[in-house]
């Protein structure tokens, strides 16, 4: 087996890794549901690179969340539900059928690009999933029957509030403005300082739950993403926090060896440079 720039030689070694008594044995273990974490790490390391602008590490990120794909489409052929080449085939029918004003004819071109498209070609082809689950005897209402359950259950928790709340909101279930979601937060902060005088852990999760989700919500109203801009403040902290290593390194010091006192002189100091 040699490298290639071809899909189809990333289509054999996975066939040849999960071979029932040739293949790795890991590998042929494995199922949808413990694959599914990988899946979800991969695509965050392909978001990292991407943040540090390292394309070396890009390419070899998308690479791995490549695999995963590949890895998905061989468990569902071993299934006898579909290939790879359907997963191909999928995508590219939806975008070229999402994108008329690109793909198609003068005629359907000029539609393409009428207000509400989108959304109708959408429709259709949430009408065409929903007949195909019931010609096979499943379940049409294959992500609930809620209309909020299309969410999907497995995005980070600030993402799926989000979303939730995006939702909601294009029935007319939000608030009119920021302001009186301060007035929220205020309040959930309170109902969280009675569950912490009471000392019932249940409560004090619930209520640390409803803060945060009035931050997503003012968040959002404020055109925030919550995910995007805690992730800044994560890199912001680590690299303040690095500074503070960094000094205590050059002073003899250590992490481990420094007072509380000293490192926050230091963090104060990193919050003026950086």
């Amino acid at each position: 087996m040699t490298p290639s720039k071809d899909i189809s030689r990333l289509i054999e070694i996975m066939a040849a890794l999960r071979a029932p008594k040739t293949g790795c044995p890991w590998d042929v273990e494995q199922d949808f549901s413990t694959i599914a974490p990988y899946t979800i790490e991969e695509a965050y390391e392909v978001a990292d690179a991407i943040a540090r602008g390292d394309l070396d590490d890009l390419r070899d990120e998308l690479g791995d969340l490549l695999l995963q794909v590949v890895y998905h489409a061989r468990m569902a052929e071993e299934a006898g539900e579909f290939t790879f080449g359907d997963v191909v085939q999928a995508i590219t029918t939806k975008m070229i059928r999402r994108h008329p004003h690109v793909f198609g004819d003068e005629k359907a071109r000029s539609a393409g690009m009428a207000k509400g498209m989108w959304e109708k070609i959408k429709a259709e082809e949430k009408a065409e999933k929903r007949q195909a689950r019931l010609d096979r005897g499943l379940d049409p209402e294959d992500n609930g029957k809620g209309f909020l359950d299309s969410v999907p259950v497995a995005l980070p928790a600030l993402t799926r509030a989000l979303k939730l709340q995006e939702k909601a909101a294009r029935v007319g279930f939000d608030w009119s403005e920021a302001a009186p979601i301060l007035d929220k937060i205020e309040e959930e902060i309170g109902e969280l300082r009675e569950a912490l005088a009471k000392g019932d852990t249940a409560s004090i999760k619930d209520e640390f739950g409803d803060m945060l989700f009035a931050v997503v919500n003012l968040g959002r109203h404020l055109k925030l993403d919550s995910e995007a801009a805690l992730s800044g403040t994560n890199e912001k902290f680590r690299s303040r926090f690095h500074y503070v290593e960094l000094a205590l390194e050059k002073s003899g010091n250590t992490l481990e060896n420094a007072g509380l006192a000293e490192m926050e002189a230091l963090w104060q100091e990193a919050k003026r440079v950086k």
